[in-house]
This record gives C-alpha cells, sequence and structure tokens, in this order.
C-alpha cells in the first residue's frame, strides 16, 4: 500500500515548511537594498559587506549538503528543527553585532540553515505523489525568491528608517513560527541510510576548500591579487578540494557520491546550477543593489526606490510564476523547462547587461527573471535534481544541487564584488566596475546554457510514474 498523498490535507504541514524557509530566505532578499547601511553603520567597505554575503550562501553550500546527507541517517525533520535553531543564533548575533567581525559570524551560521529548503523537498518528495510534489515544490521555490516581493520593499524601508537589524528581528520572528510549526506539523520520515557513518574528514575539506577559493576571489580586489593574504586562502582551498575529491572514492559514505557526480545525469546539472546562481544572483544581491544607490557614478536611488523598482518584481512575478512551472514540470520534463529558462535567462540580461543606465530597460528586464530565474530556473533544478536522483540514495542529487545553489551565489558575489573593487577609486566604485560585474554575470550564464543542454534527459524507467508509489526504507 502506498505511504504517498496528494497535496489536499496537507496544508498545515506545507505552511511550516515555506515559514522555516522563509525564515532563511529574508536574510537574503532583504538585506539586498540594506547593504548599503550595513557598511555605513557598521563602519566597514563594500569589500567587507561582499565577503559578509560570499561567506553566507558559501556555508549555505556546505550546510545543504552537509545537513541533507546527515538527513539521510538522522531523519528529516531533526535536521530541520537544527536549521531553525542555528538561524535563530545567527539573526540574534546580527541583530546586536557591534562591528562587522560579529556581524559575519552571525551570516555564516544563517547560511548553514540554507538546508531547509533541500530538507523541505527531500520530505515532500517522499510524502506526496509526483503531481502533489510538483505542486508543493512551486510553492517553496516562490518562496526562494522572497515574499512577493514585500521583504524587498520592507527591507529597504528598514534599511531607510531603523536600520538593518530590524531585518533580522523580522527573520527571527518568522524562524520562531517556522520552528514551531515544523515541530507540531511536519511528519517524521524514517532515515534511508541509517547504519551509515557521517564522513567529518570530507565535510572539513570540503569546507576548508570552498572558503579558501572563495574567499580569496572576493577578497583579491581588496588585499591584492599577489599578496600573501589573498594567495594562502587560494593555494590553501585548492590542494583541500583536491583532498576531499579524492577521499571520496574511499570513504563508506562520501559526502558526495563520486558515480553519481560523474554522471551526465549530474555534473551537467550541477554547473548549470552554479552559474545560473552564480550570474543571476550576484547581479540582483549585489551589484544592482550597490549600483541603483550609488549618486556618484550610478542611479542615487534610495534603498526603498530601488528595492520596489528593481527586486520586488523579480520576486512578485517569481511567487506567480514558480507554482505554475511546478504543474508544467511532470507534465513537459524537468529537463525541458531548466533548457528553455537557461535561454531565455541569457537572453534578457544581456539587455540589463548592456543598458545599465537605462531605469526602464533595466526594469523590464529585472521583472522578466521573475518568470525565467525565479519561475523556470529555480523550480526546474530543483525538481530535476529531486526527481533523477538514484532511488537508493534520495538525498545525494538534490544535496548536491542545493549546495551548488550556494556556491553559485557565493561565487557569483565573491566575483561581483572583485570586479567592483578592482574597478574602484579615491572616490568609490567606479562605472567600469559595475559594467565588468555584469559582463562577469553574463560570462557566467552563457556557460550555463551550454551545460544546460548538455544534462541526460531522464531514463523513462528511472522517472516516477504517475500514480502514487510507496517509499522505500532502507534499514
Amino acid at each position: 500500500m502506498s505511504n504517498r498523498s496528494d497535496l489536499a490535507g496537507r496544508g498545515p504541514m506545507l505552511l511550516a515548511m515555506v515559514l522555516a524557509v522563509l525564515g532563511y530566505q529574508i536574510n537574503a532578499t532583504m538585506l539586498s537594498p540594506a547593504l548599503p547601511d550595513v557598511i555605513e553603520r557598521l563602519g566597514t567597505t563594500t569589500a567587507a559587506a561582499g565577503l559578509s554575503q560570499t561567506l553566507f550562501f558559501l556555508m549555505a553550500a556546505i550546510g545543504q549538503v552537509t545537513l541533507a546527507r546527515l538527513s539521510d541517517q538522522r531523519g528529516r525533520k531533526p535536521m530541520m528543527l537544527v536549521c531553525a535553531v542555528v538561524l535563530i543564533a545567527g539573526n540574534l548575533l546580527c541583530v546586536f553585532a557591534p562591528n562587522i567581525e560579529v556581524f559575519i559570524a552571525g551570516r555564516v551560521l544563517q547560511g548553514i540553515s540554507a538546508a531547509m529548503f533541500t530538507l523541505a523537498f527531500l520530505t515532500l518528495n517522499q510524502l506526496l505523489t509526483p503531481a502533489g510534489f510538483g505542486k508543493a515544490a512551486g510553492i517553496i521555490t516562490a518562496v526562494n525568491g522572497g515574499l512577493a516581493g514585500v521583504d524587498a520593499i520592507a527591507g529597504g524601508q528598514i534599511a531607510d528608517t531603523i536600520g538593518f537589524r530590524g531585518i533580522f528581528v523580522c527573520s527571527t520572528v518568522i524562524a520562531v513560527a517556522g520552528l514551531v510549526g515544523v515541530r507540531k506539523y511536519v511528519p517524521d520520515t524514517a532515515p534511508t541510510t541509517a547504519d551509515a557513518r557521517f564522513d567529518s574528514r570530507g565535510i572539513a575539506a570540503l569546507a576548508l576548500g570552498l572558503t579558501g577559493v572563495l574567499v580569496g576571489l572576493a577578497q583579491g580586489g581588496a588585499w591584492g591579487w599577489t599578496s600573501p593574504l589573498t594567495l594562502a586562502f587560494l593555494l590553501g582551498g585548492v590542494p583541500s578540494l583536491g583532498f576531499f575529491v579524492v577521499s571520496q572514492k574511499s570513504a563508506p559514505n562520501p559526502v558526495i557520491d563520486i558515480e553519481v557526480l560523474a554522471s551526465r545525469r549530474a555534473w551537467p546539472l550541477l554547473l548549470t546550477t552554479v552559474c545560473t546562481l552564480g550570474g543571476t544572483f550576484g547581479a540582483i544581491a549585489l551589484t544592482i543593489p550597490l549600483f541603483s544607490q550609488d549618486a556618484r557614478v550610478g542611479l542615487g536611488l534610495s534603498a526603498v526606490t530601488a528595492a520596489v523598482l528593481f527586486l520586488t518584481p523579480i520576486q512578485l512575478i517569481g511567487v506567480i510564476s514558480a507554482p505554475l512551472t511546478g504543474r508544467l514540470g511532470p507534465k513537459i520534463g524537468w529537463h525541458t523547462i531548466v533548457v528553455t529558462g537557461a535561454v531565455a535567462n541569457f537572453a534578457i540580461f544581456l539587455f540589463a547587461t548592456f543598458f545599465l543606465h537605462n531605469e526602464w530597460i533595466l526594469i523590464a528586464s529585472l521583472a522578466a527573471l521573475g518568470v525565467t530565474y525565479g519561475g523556470f530556473m529555480l523550480t526546474g533544478l530543483n525538481g530535476l535534481a529531486v526527481t533523477t536522483a538514484p532511488k537508493d540514495k534520495p538525498g545525494s542529487l538534490s544535496g548536491l544541487n542545493g549546495a551548488c545553489f550556494g556556491i553559485g551565489a557565493s561565487l557569483g558575489i565573491a566575483l561581483a564584488s572583485a570586479m567592483i573593487t578592482a574597478g574602484s577609486d579615491a572616490g568609490g566604485p567606479t562605472e567600469a566596475g559595475y559594467q565588468h560585474a555584469m559582463y562577469t554575470a553574463l560570462v557566467l550564464l552563457g556557460i550555463g546554457v551550454v551545460t544546460a543542454f548538455l544534462i541526460r534527459r531522464p531514463d523513462p524507467a528511472e522517472t516516477p510514474a504517475a500514480e502514487p508509489r510507496p517509499v522505500l526504507v532502507h534499514h
């Protein structure tokens, strides 16, 4: 007998998951228009603010791949509760941060809680029919872009009035509600690999490697590309990543399954995710918020106005398009959704890049990303990762893909920060710096188009059937 059900009757569970993931997500969407306020109130630099964003999304990557695999062994719900507690702790650090160092520590903890997204997708896939999962995945993905644009406006308003700390107070309230909801309404699901040992050595090597490379890229412009500190991060990170790959071949329960990673169902998908997030998020989370509020060479707008014009449309349209994409995915195929979104994303971004100073073209381009990025790409990439993962390791590909969301976002922000910093003069960022950051984003999106076409279409024999299927539990 099937243990799966349709979405009907799962409203409280889905609402609890929405609140849980929203508590994390608004720390990205609400803070973006408030970055200039963070720089001013903490007396820091653009490079340091960029580093806080880089580490936030880097920890999101590490948290997702780590907690997704742990959830295979310990269960989804316990790991969701851990995520909620860590998020609340990170929020409190940012609320009371006296300097940028404490603020960055809080952002690190907040980033780890990004695993809530992957855990929600995995739980929904275990509990719902394929049709029900598609609908629910669209709703959760819509939250991935924020709260229908309201959070971006609120973030700008809070930054213009009481300051950035108010954003984290809002996030804490939502995170507490999510914690209570998950504990009460999300059912326990049986572990799938309960007897496996966690690969702590692999996680440590992955964390050191990614931190070294991405922090080196993010701060190279500020520290100097040949400075001992930059070289120490970069040259220390690369060997750590190499050791991580080698260690995964002999680990009894590897963090990343090399066989899965080597498959064309995996590596092109993961590269597409990295490049899509790198190109798009680097622009909308750092470059455009800073450029739109730059009175010297940018548009000179207030935080609220910038949020209303450039961030809200993406989120508002994404809230509508993501659930629609979730319904469409099982019908036409998640692969088709991803390829279509990647091509359209690149085409639209051309206009945003070459007409950066034209407010109306920039507004229209970013609004269109609500469909191609907020709907097709975010929903499609998540749907494809969950539905094509090996059935005996359901958390493997989804966890990797979730990690690549964080890696892509942190890489995009690191490169954008480096381009803006490298293009700065005594008066601050220059027009050339912003333009080079946008060119870099466009290159990443172009690579994403190529890799999207390389993703292997799922074998029909491995595709979930239309009717409910039982959940396989491995003891």
